[in-house]
């Protein structure tokens, strides 16, 4: 473990986080971790736990690492979607060379719904897209 440990701990909850400050300035020398909020990244909200004020630093490291959040979670949507490609791909080399007809009876009527489905959505916003340029 490094010698300096950072002032703040994110644990990172379904919809954002606890936020703990961490304490190392004891008579024990041993990690403490008081919660000082919960933050819910899709609304914005943070709340203080407790009576407990939090201070401009403390909101600022808030606001920082819910930005940090928002960008990663937004990085790996688009890397789920170009994932999703490769897996279109590898499915359609799939049917075309490895499956049975037993397999291709399973998958072969949800396959086609999601592809029209997403078909109709991307062509969708695509013509949207045009007709606002």
């Amino acid at each position: 473990m490094t010698s300096e440990l950072p002032e703040y701990y994110f644990r990172v909850r379904e919809n954002g986080a606890a936020v703990f400050r961490i304490d190392t300035e004891n008579r024990q020398r041993r990690i403490e971790m008081d919660q000082i909020a919960v933050i819910n990244i899709r609304n914005g909200e943070v709340k203080p736990q407790g009576q407990r004020t939090l201070s401009d630093a403390d909101k600022a490291e808030i606001a920082r690492w819910m930005e940090a959040r928002k960008t990663l979670l937004a990085q790996r949507d688009i890397d789920d979607i170009h994932r999703a490609v490769d897996y279109l791909n590898l499915t359609t080399q799939w049917a075309q060379s490895k499956a049975t007809p037993e397999q291709l009876e399973d998958v072969t009527d949800r396959l086609l719904l999601a592809m029209h489905d997403l078909r109709s959505v991307l062509v969708r916003k695509k013509a949207d897209r045009f007709s606002k340029e």
